[in-house]
């Protein structure tokens, strides 16, 4: 009588799952920080078994620098491509403004996500290669129209903008970030940055 061997177990074809995790990695770290992520947290995300973890990466540090990477490559292609698409100065003035209004304060995610590389990579500096190379990208779109030292001041004036939309208790001017650009670039006759100044904003050479 011959016993017939048990039916091995079918491995399911899942070509996406390495990606499915990065990005479920930064969905978990954007609702309880790169403190709380762990490995069956992100599993879970993702929807996949948590022996994928160790599979595809050789741990914690591997996928935060992999979900971390993807995110700021993203962010900063996206505000490369507003800059490109600039046609000249006047339209990067009006570009950069509108990346900051629309594309980097508005979205309370993304806000929290760039506050967490920021702090894990002033801990850890495993992970400064990656903000370095995104304040590198975003220096070179904006010299696409400025030279390096506005790109320079441009690029940390975006930075600062970002932390004090994502600090601040009380809501966010619009027309400071004009204010702001407009200084930097020597651009106050600006049509797209002429608005009204708030109250609490005094123009240099200007009597308070």
């Amino acid at each position: 009588m011959t016993t017939e061997a048990p039916e091995q177990p079918t491995r399911r074809y899942d070509p996406n799952r390495r990606d499915r995790i990065i990005d479920a990695c930064l969905d978990v770290i954007a609702e309880v920080g790169v403190a709380g992520v762990s490995h069956r947290k992100v599993a879970e995300a993702a929807d996949v078994p948590l022996g994928s973890m160790t599979y595809h990466f050789t741990g914690m540090s591997e996928l935060l620098h992999e979900a971390f990477t993807r995110f700021s490559v993203a962010f900063s292609d996206r505000f490369a491509v507003r800059m490109a698409a600039a046609a000249d100065r006047e339209a990067a003035l009006a570009s950069i403004v509108e990346a900051v209004e629309v594309d980097i304060l508005s979205d309370q995610r993304e806000l929290v996500l760039t506050q967490e590389l920021y702090t894990l990579a002033a801990r850890d500096a495993s992970f400064r290669d990656i903000t370095n190379a995104w304040m590198g990208r975003s220096r070179a779109a904006l010299a696409r129209h400025f030279d390096p030292a506005t790109a320079r001041m441009l690029d940390a004036l975006i930075e600062g903008l970002t932390l004090h939309r994502a600090l601040d208790t009380e809501s966010q001017d619009d027309a400071l970030v004009r204010t702001a650009v407009a200084r930097i670039t020597g651009s106050l006759d600006h049509p797209t940055l002429v608005h009204p100044t708030p109250d609490h904003i005094v123009i240099a050479g200007e009597n308070p």
